[in-house]
C-alpha cells in the first residue's frame, strides 16, 4: 500500500459506491439474458486463480449435462473487433493476440464450450444463446459487471493476498471495499495450499455470515514442450534445473506452486500481467538461464498460448497444466446447480 495515495483511494471508492447506487436504484440499465448466468470475478485486479475457477465451473455444468457459453472481454486483446466469436471444435486453437490470453487458453481446455469476446457481455450472450442453443452461462471477471443481471455471483479470494477497506485502488490493488462481499452467493478461498486461509475465511464471514464459502488448491495435472504442445514426463524434469518466467497477476504464487510442487528452480523472472513476448526476450531469459546452469524455461500455459512455434531457444521450453480443485467438491456443485435450478 502507498500512503500517499489514500486521498485518491477516498476518491476511488466514492465512485464505486456512486456507480453501486445508481444500478440499485434503476439509474443505470440492467439487462437480463433469458440463460442463467454464473458471474466468476474478484475484489482485487487479477491474479487470484480466476481463469482455472471459471474452467472449473465450465467443466461441472458439462458433466451435468448443461450447455454453457463463457462470456469474456478478453482482456490485452490486440484485436479491435466488436465481437468474436469462438466456436466449438476438437483441437481447436484461438490466436491469444486476437482475443486475449486467458480465453486463448479456456478455448484449448473447453474444445466443447462456445467462447464470446465481447465488451458487451449482454451482446456476446444474445449471440451465445441464438447461435449456440446455450443453456447457461460464465460470466468471466463479471462481479464489477453490473450492467447484466446474474443469477449466482462467485467471488475468487487470494488466500496469500491481504483484502482491507485501506487497499483500494489506487494505494491498493482492490476494485471495491468488504463490503462488495455481501453482493456474492459464493466465495471460493483460492490457494489455500500456500497460505493459512483461516483469518480471510473468519473475515469474509463477519462482513457476509450468509455466504457460502468454500477452499481451494492449485494442482499440477502435467507439463508440456510450451511450442509442440507435445506432453513432457514431469517425473523426469522435476530434479532439472529450470529457470521459471511468468506474465500472470500473482508470480510470486506461480514461483511457490513450482518450489511445492518440487521443481528445482534456479531463478524467478516476473514481466506485467497479460505481457506479450517477444523471441528475443525468450532468447534472452534461455541465455541467462544456460549460463546459470540451468537446464529448461519454465512457465505456464497462460503464457505459452502466447509462444511462437518458430522460437529456437537455446533451452527447452517447458509450461505447466494446472487446475483449481475445491475441498468439499460435493457440496459445491450442488450449491451451485441448486442457484441455477432456482432461475430455470
Amino acid at each position: 500500500m502507498n500512503p500517499l495515495l489514500l486521498p485518491f483511494s477516498a476518491g476511488f471508492r466514492f465512485g464505486v459506491a456512486l456507480r453501486q447506487a445508481g444500478y440499485k436504484h434503476g439509474w443505470f440499465k440492467v439487462r437480463r439474458l433469458a440463460r442463467p448466468v454464473v458471474s466468476v470475478g474478484n475484489l482485487t485486479v487479477g491474479g487470484t486463480g480466476k481463469t482455472p475457477l471459471v474452467a472449473c465451473l465450465a467443466k461441472i455444468l458439462l458433466r451435468e449435462g448443461r450447455k454453457p457459453s463463457i462470456l469474456t472481454r478478453g482482456y490485452g486483446r490486440r484485436s479491435k473487433a466488436e465481437m468474436i466469436v469462438v466456436e466449438p471444435g476438437t483441437g481447436r486453437r484461438a490466436d491469444a493476440q486476437e482475443v486475449g490470453d486467458e480465453p486463448a487458453i479456456l478455448a484449448r481446455m473447453l474444445p466443447q464450450v462456445p467462447l464470446i469476446i465481447c465488451a458487451d457481455r449482454y451482446r456476446g450472450g444474445q449471440a451465445a444463446e441464438e447461435r449456440f442453443q446455450v443453456d447457461a452461462h460464465i460470466l468471466d471477471d463479471g462481479f464489477q459487471y453490473l450492467s447484466l443481471a446474474r443469477n449466482v455471483d462467485l467471488l475468487a479470494l487470494d488466500a496469500t493476498e491481504t483484502i482491507s477497506d485501506w487497499l483500494l485502488l489506487p494505494a491498493g490493488r482492490q476494485r471495491e471495499p468488504l463490503s462488495a462481499l455481501r453482493r456474492a452467493q459464493i466465495v471460493v478461498l483460492t490457494r489455500t495450499d500456500l497460505a493459512n486461509s483461516k483469518p480471510l475465511e473468519e473475515l469474509v464471514v463477519k462482513v457476509h455470515p450468509a455466504a457460502r464459502v468454500f477452499r481451494s488448491r492449485t494442482e499440477l495435472l502435467g507439463c508440456t514442450d510450451a511450442l509442440s504442445g507435445e506432453a513432457v514426463s514431469v517425473e523426469e524434469i522435476r530434479h532439472q534445473k529450470v529457470a521459471a518466467f511468468c506474465a500472470v497477476g500473482n508470480p510470486r504464487a506461480f514461483f511457490a506452486d513450482l518450489r511445492r510442487w518440487g521443481f528445482n528452480v534456479i531463478s524467478e523472472d516476473a514481466f506485467p500481467d497479460h505481457h506479450f513476448y517477444t523471441g528475443e526476450e525468450v532468447q534472452k531469459l534461455a541465455a541467462t538461464a544456460r549460463k546459470n546452469g540451468g537446464a529448461a524455461l519454465l512457465t505456464t500455459q497462460k503464457d505459452a498460448v502466447k509462444f511462437s512455434r518458430d522460437w529456437k531457444p537455446q533451452l527447452p521450453l517447458w509450461a505447466c497444466d494446472i487446475e483449481t480443485q475445491i475441498q468439499d467438491a460435493a457440496r459445491f456443485e450442488r450449491t451451485l446447480l441448486t442457484y441455477l435450478e432456482k432461475a430455470t
